[in-house]
């Protein structure tokens, strides 16, 4: 099976867990995601961290609301202000979410119900923190969300669309989003792909989540507009 064929898989058995065990993150698969962090700041021009072992990020407010418990590990999405910032975000975090699914951890997009700024994020000048992943061994595996259909979430602008396409739109609807609204549109336009987001929190950095998808499904990444 290739990486992508497994990254398609994981994202198909991937889902969202709020409730985590005392077992520590091991030190193997800290490496490797230490790893895929550097290799998604250099190209994402981000600043994401992995920050272990700290119960005070969801100990607080929204955590509460959103029924997480035993969160210590999360993954914090930092980076330089800008109007790509979330999208990017979301795309190169997911590929550590799904990374991390291959290596058996689980993993949960956080907008609102996390402590804002903890203090052992390091956010330098310029900079803002749009959320974390929470990441660990989970309680349990979580369940599947519901999914619009193809036709909600793609246009065609003459004649059929082609496989890749097809397999691309149904790979980002396995996609996670905020309270799983699945607020983005793909339009292939003379063989090119144009991705947009709708309104509503988070959908921003959805679109980069679904981006990523898209292209595990279409399995090619020279497609944009």
């Amino acid at each position: 099976m290739t990486e992508r064929e497994e990254l398609l898989k994981a994202a198909g058995e991937r889902h969202s867990v709020r409730s985590y065990t005392a077992e520590p993150i091991s030190a193997s698969d800290r490496e490797k995601l230490l790893a895929l962090i550097a290799e998604s700041n250099t190209a994402g021009h981000l600043h994401l961290q992995l920050i272990e072992n700290d119960p005070t990020a969801f100990t607080r407010g929204m955590a509460h609301y959103g029924k997480f418990s035993g969160v210590t590990n999360y993954i914090a999405l930092v980076g330089r202000k800008s109007d790509s910032l979330s999208e990017r975000l979301g795309y190169y975090g997911e590929s550590i979410v799904l990374h991390a699914q291959l290596m058996g951890l689980n993993t949960c997009w956080v907008g609102l119900t996390f402590k804002r700024n903890p203090g052992r994020v390091d956010i330098g000048e310029g900079e803002v923190m749009k959320g974390v992943i929470a990441i660990g061994h989970g309680a349990t595996q979580g369940v599947a969300h519901k999914v619009k259909a193809e036709k909600d979430v793609m246009r065609v602008r003459g004649g059929e669309a082609p496989a890749w396409f097809t397999e691309g739109v149904r790979a980002a609807l396995l996609a996670p989003t905020a309270v799983n609204q699945q607020k983005f549109r793909f339009t292939l336009i003379d063989g090119k792909v144009k991705a947009e987001a709708g309104w509503g929190f988070f959908t921003k950095m959805d679109l980069g989540i679904a981006r990523y998808h898209f292209e595990l499904g279409a399995g090619r990444s020279d497609i944009w507009l």
